[in-house]
């Protein structure tokens, strides 16, 4: 019995030890990702067991302004690529190690019960005196958000919707409002859709027409203690295996 707790004891301590050695690479992640980044952390750890991917989701804008200020990432995710252009601009960042990854698709969330007709009406279906409440990410810091303002705009009816609306810190707390009943429609990126809590609504694709193609990008930082590794990511993340799981979660491909 003794021999045994010895054993285990050592066999604990030589995984403690193995944990500890792994290679660390720091993402920021923007918030319409959180579902697909998971997946791609453990698809790529898999491949690379040496290293662990530590994520941080959060709005696109507040993470440049946390770049800026010299926050520990290597790789950054963007919703756009305005934010990794302003980084590379900024000499944070060298333009070779910038590549867009994927395009996102907005969409109009509605509960199960919900008789907004948007598929009939459009986004006109949205003057509706009972709609209250539209929850967008803040266009501030958030491109989705920033994209529905413009979807808004191109269908005449951002000045009759203005203030109906409710701005979530990031699309992930503007699906929260979804999801909650704050809002009666929520405006959000598709791959998010594919989250439980979210499945059960009613999906309307914002035509394309009225708002620029999202392109989405990520940026390896000059400032990185992990540069290759950070490199590595990206390249897998736009890579076959990354591809296919961003195919997954709904986004279309470069």
């Amino acid at each position: 019995m003794r021999h045994r707790v010895i054993r285990f004891l050592l066999a604990l301590s030589v995984s403690s030890a193995l944990a500890a050695e792994k290679r660390p690479v720091n993402v920021a992640a923007a918030a319409n990702l959180k579902d697909a980044a998971d997946a791609i952390a453990q698809a790529f750890q898999a491949e690379h067991p040496e290293v662990e991917v530590k994520l941080t989701i959060g709005a696109s804008g507040n993470f440049f302004a946390q770049i800026q200020n010299g926050a520990p990432f290597d790789l950054f995710l963007s919703a756009d690529t305005e934010y990794p252009d302003k980084i590379v601009a900024a000499g944070l960042a060298r333009a070779e190690d910038e590549r867009v990854y994927a395009f996102g698709k907005l969409i109009a969330w509605l509960p199960a019960g919900s008789t907004l007709d948007l598929e009939k009406n459009g986004l006109a279906a949205l003057r509706d005196s009972r709609v209250k409440h539209i929850a967008i990410a803040n266009p501030a810091v958030a491109p989705f958000g920033r994209a529905t303002v413009q979807a808004f705009q191109a269908a005449g009816v951002y000045d009759a919707v203005k203030d109906k609306l409710v701005l979530g810190t990031s699309v992930a707390q503007t699906s929260q409002f979804a999801t909650t009943g704050a809002a009666d429609v929520a405006f959000l990126p598709y791959s998010l859709t594919f989250n439980k809590e979210l499945s059960g609504g009613k999906v309307f694709f914002v035509p394309e027409k009225l708002y620029p193609r999202i392109e989405q990008s990520g940026v390896v930082l000059a400032s990185s203690k992990e540069a290759d590794l950070a490199r590595k990511l990206l390249a897998f993340i736009t890579g076959e295996k990354g591809r296919d799981i961003l195919t997954r979660f709904g986004y279309g491909l470069p």
